[in-house]
Formats: structure tokens, C-alpha cells, sequence
């Protein structure tokens, strides 16, 4: 038995349709010196372990920068994860935060 099969077939991309339109990024910071960074975190794994290594080790590459603990911010992929994104880029100007450090647990 053949099973012969000529014309055209609809092929579908399996990451389904663009709903959000593509944004420009912000400019990046030209040097961390002098800077506040956020530093937010998912509080799975040893996420505090890794942030405050890299604080420690951009404390000693960039003469006073300054870093916002994860507790000021809470669980950015908890139960509260909607409230706590939602308002996080007004938290963030409110505090007058450069730049943000974000890391999560594999």
C-alpha cells in the first residue's frame, strides 16, 4: 500500500504566535562605581550563597557600590510573585536603584 502525498501542508511553529511587542532595552550603566543594585532572588537553591558572592566580588571591582537586599523585595517567584512584580519597577525608582541583580535556583 502507498501512501503518496503531494501539495501543500500547514506547518506549525511550536512557539506559537508573538503576543508582546518587542522594547527597546534600557542603556547600560558605563561603571557599577558608585551604583545601588537591587539584588533580587527566587529563594530556591544557595541563591543567597551566590549573591552575596557577587556583591562581595563587585564590592572590590567597584569603589563604592552599594547593594538593596533581597529581603526588601521578597520572593520575586513565590506566592506573591504577581504583587511583588507588578510593583517592582516602582519600588525600584523609589529607592533610587541603578541597576538589578536577578537570580534564581536551578
Amino acid at each position: 500500500m502507498s501512501h503518496h502525498n503531494s501539495g501543500p501542508y500547514d506547518v506549525l511553529w511550536p512557539r506559537g504566535e508573538r503576543n508582546t511587542a518587542v522594547t527597546a532595552l534600557a542603556p547600560r550603566l558605563s561603571t557599577l562605581a558608585g551604583k545601588k543594585i537591587a539584588l533580587l532572588w527566587d529563594y530556591i537553591f544557595k541563591g543567597d550563597v551566590v549573591m552575596n558572592e557577587l556583591a562581595e566580588g563587585l564590592k572590590a571591582r567597584f569603589p563604592g557600590v552599594e547593594f538593596v537586599h533581597w529581603d526588601e523585595f521578597g520572593n520575586i517567584h513565590g506566592p506573591k510573585e504577581r504583587e511583588i512584580v507588578a510593583g517592582l519597577g516602582a519600588k525600584l525608582k523609589a529607592m533610587k536603584v541603578d541597576a538589578a541583580l536577578s537570580g534564581m535556583g536551578c
